[in-house]
């Protein structure tokens, strides 16, 4: 069964129960090991590896000494795709879209898993890395969350990511290209926001990609499908 038409290969409706084991097996228990890795480099950069927080500050000194207003409001654009509210409303708006188009809920819900995992290893990984953010004047309001991982870049990964994946299936080839191309583009344009408005060093924006990469993966892999050679 190929990885990205697992949902088209096997169409047929699990049990909840069923949905919900797949779901802590195949999803929470990965994500545990996740946030302690996760978790375990950040402590490193607070600990034996600090001498290269200064290091990676060069890169935001030299975007906020490039800054003009054009820019600022450009990157401001692109910081909010990354947003909070942003991000779960239009999940939000994606899971009822999908689940009306589709009538398959364990498909809908995909792009929900995928925020809420990448949201839950987020915080609970700033709780105890606590960095400080880069030493540049900050444009945007600084969160209650540590500079590490950064939650826009995770936020925003998980959730596009997880549109790519799921555009895979439209028909028309040019369509699905140009999609996937501006699914992926979207959080790059986020990460580099947030270098640009002072918001995260280079090592918080990459990390909270991989957040985001493997909830979405995972989600997409939440649930148990059968090959059809096996039916």
């Amino acid at each position: 069964m190929s990885f990205l038409t697992r949902y088209d290969e096997d169409t047929s409706k699990p049990k909840v129960t069923d949905a919900l084991r797949d779901l802590a097996l195949r999803v929470i228990a990965p994500a545990v090991i996740l946030w302690v890795a996760i978790v375990a480099f950040g402590l490193l950069l607070k600990g034996p590896l600090k001498m290269f927080g200064p290091k990676e500050e060069i890169a935001n000194i030299r975007l906020a000494a490039g800054r003009t207003p054009t820019w600022d409001t450009i990157t401001m654009l692109w910081s909010h795709i990354g947003n909070t509210e942003y991000v779960i409303g239009v999940c939000v708006i994606a899971v009822a879209l999908l689940w009306w188009r589709t009538k398959q809920w364990w498909y809908a819900v995909i792009p929900g898993i995928a925020i809420s995992v990448q949201a839950t290893v987020f915080v609970l990984a700033t709780l105890v890395a606590d960095r400080s953010r880069p030493a540049v004047e900050h444009l945007d309001p600084a969160p209650p969350t540590s500079s590490f991982p950064s939650g826009h870049m995770g936020a925003a990964t998980a959730l596009y990511v997880t549109f790519a994946l799921m555009a895979q299936r439209i028909d028309n080839k040019a369509l699905r290209w140009v999609v996937t191309v501006l699914c992926v583009a979207a959080p790059l344009l986020v990460g580099y926001a947030r270098l640009y408005r002072g918001m995260h060093h280079i090592s918080d924006v990459t990390v909270g990609m991989i957040n985001g990469i493997v909830s979405a993966l995972l989600a997409w892999h939440y649930l148990r499908r059968r090959d059809r050679r096996d039916s």
